[in-house]
């Protein structure tokens, strides 16, 4: 029998989470942290975790990291990886973090094909500030800051944000995913060692959209999250690789 200091570390601490029940930022979590033990990249990683929900990454990941200011985890990563080239360097950031205050910084970091990869949690909401409207929400979705729905004509339509920085040439690879189910779960952890190999081989810019369920701020129990996801959240973000440029010169 393997004693408890023998088992595989997974750079994964053994705290009590802060997350919602239901939340998807551990599931996430976990997949990170085993793709850092079993490609053999924690001892050499710079995290940066983001304002929101996952401001308190850094109580969960044993490596080194970074809090951000709110939207700036690509231009803190850019300063990171371009200091130190030899170290691999991860943006971890949610919808309203990536994809609203941090807009630009996303989009530049990708456009300039940033050598870091990103994982980029999509809820549709912003989760740790009381449920506003996100970029990303859907129309008619209701929020503490659209009670009647998104209205298109007065708040715009959802934020594709990755397929958009996926049409840059700086950006090596970009696969949309969730964590609804076991099989995207599997799908997901696939997703991300590649992104992270992308990092790896020095390609150049590579992102992750994870679509996370939310049950507290959509008012839903786990089981109609996961089925909300499936059925509402991927048909506006479909799954899916959105551009992958590994083996092209």
């Amino acid at each position: 029998m393997k004693l408890k200091n023998e088992w595989p570390k997974y750079y994964k601490k053994d705290v009590v989470t802060h997350y919602c029940p239901g939340c998807g930022h551990g599931i996430v979590h976990r997949i990170v942290a085993e793709l850092l033990e079993e490609m053999d990249l924690g001892k050499r990683t710079i995290g940066v975790n983001p304002a929101g929900c996952a401001v308190l990454a850094y109580n969960y990941f044993d490596i080194d990291m970074i809090e951000a200011a709110h939207g700036r985890g690509t231009a803190i990563a850019t300063g990171i990886k371009r200091a130190r080239p030899d170290l691999f360097v991860l943006s971890y950031q949610g919808d309203g973090d990536l994809s609203a205050i941090g807009t630009a910084e996303t989009i530049h970091s990708a456009n300039r094909g940033e050598k870091f990869t990103v994982i980029f949690i999509n809820n549709a909401v912003y989760g740790m500030t009381g449920g506003q409207m996100a970029p990303t929400s859907l129309i008619d979705q209701r929020t503490t800051t659209s009670p009647l729905g998104r209205e298109p004509g007065v708040d715009g339509y959802p934020l594709h944000i990755t397929d958009i920085v996926s049409e840059f040439k700086g950006v090596a690879y970009a696969e949309r995913v969730s964590v609804s189910s076991p099989k995207n779960i599997r799908r997901t952890k696939k997703a991300i060692e590649i992104a992270f190999q992308t990092q790896v081989d020095d390609l150049g810019y590579s992102i992750i959209e994870v679509l996370s369920a939310c049950p507290t701020n959509w008012k839903m129990d786990t089981i109609e999250s996961c089925k909300w996801i499936d059925n509402v959240l991927s048909e506006e973000f479909p799954l899916g690789v959105l551009t992958d440029k590994r083996g092209q010169k």
